[in-house]
């Protein structure tokens, strides 16, 4: 397979108003899959000017700025190619496949993740896969689900199957229910939230609640048991927004126990901290990623039209964790 090099350029417009930052910690919170570590090398190689001029980490980003970060991307495929990476199938017919992916699996590639996804793994065991979305990266992929999130998600093998399946999800018919391990105890043990979801003002990598930005995101959840310090609750999707539920639960006071990115691994046990700090900092390193599994999957199936639904267990992991919260 030919490979390709190529460069991404980021260009940024520094507006009236922002306040003077770092160019090395601006560009770590604004460049997708980006660290601050990362971003310095690149400076230190002169891949970043302000206003056209080589710049170092500690130039400070002032309104009026034009930052261009240019960077060079390694070799990649032209197209997603075929891996011998097990999947763990729960069904299969000719029209379409559920798999339960595993935590820490890409679903498919991106910059940063070429190669080892679940794409990948599907080329290497099945030949026919729907190409409705980007054929060279997303053949097959209905919908996605977080790398560090386990649980199931749809396959579909030919674009009828994938079109058809796509109309469930916009019209919010597909049955989704994940369960997760979050902070605290919930006042209301059942309830819904309603906000809309945009883009951080703060770090562009993530997203946050808001009343009027965005999209529009509902999210129902239900405590299924309770623990001394966090909740096991089960949550229902009536949309599909990147990152709902983590940012609900963490807007509303509840982060995913184990959530870096959204509060999960800072401890949240109040007065009760000194006690029980050690024990806590136990349960994050079971749990060093966020504690939410797509458990339940129903749909309408395309061609049979009839309506079907899995079930899956929570990984070994969240039980494990489970089983230390309950001592």
């Amino acid at each position: 397979m030919a490979k390709i090099i190529t460069e991404k350029i980021f260009r940024y417009e520094i507006s009236d108003g922002k306040r003077k930052e770092r160019v090395d910690t601006f560009l770590a919170n604004s460049v997708e899959n980006a660290t601050r570590t990362r971003i310095q090398k690149h400076i230190e190689a002169g891949l970043v000017t302000a206003n056209g001029k080589v710049i170092k980490s500690n130039y400070k980003v002032t309104p009026g700025d034009e930052i261009v970060f240019t960077l060079p991307c390694a070799p990649r495929p032209e197209t997603a190619e075929a891996e011998d990476i097990p999947i763990d199938v729960v069904f299969e017919d000719e029209f379409l496949m559920i798999i339960n992916k595993p935590a820490g699996l890409v679903v498919h590639p991106s910059i940063g993740h070429y190669t080892g996804t679940l794409v990948n793994a599907l080329l290497f065991h099945k030949q026919n896969l729907s190409d409705l979305n980007d054929p060279t990266t997303r053949p097959g992929i209905v919908h996605r689900i977080d790398k560090d999130t386990s649980g199931l998600l749809l396959i579909a093998k030919d674009n009828i199957t994938h079109s058809r399946l796509a109309a469930q999800f916009s019209a919010h018919t597909i049955e989704r229910e994940y369960q997760a391990v979050a902070w605290g105890l919930f006042k209301e043990k059942k309830g819904e939230v309603q906000s809309f979801i945009t883009r951080s003002k703060r770090d562009r990598k993530l997203f946050t609640m808001s009343k009027d930005e965005g999209k529009f995101a509902h999210t129902f959840y239900e405590v299924i048991e309770e623990f001394e310090f966090a909740s096991l609750v089960s949550l229902k999707l009536k949309t599909g927004r990147t990152h709902q539920i983590r940012v609900h639960l963490s807007g509303t006071g509840h982060p995913i126990f184990g959530d870096e990115v959204y509060g999960g691994s800072v401890i949240r046990c109040g007065d009760q901290l000194p006690k029980i700090k050690s024990r806590v900092e136990n349960l994050l390193e079971i749990m060093p990623r966020q504690a939410l599994h797509a458990k339940t999957l129903g749909f309408i199936h395309p061609h049979t039209k009839e309506f079907m639904r899995f079930d899956s267990e929570l990984p070994a992991d969240m039980q494990l964790l489970i089983e230390k919260l309950r001592i």
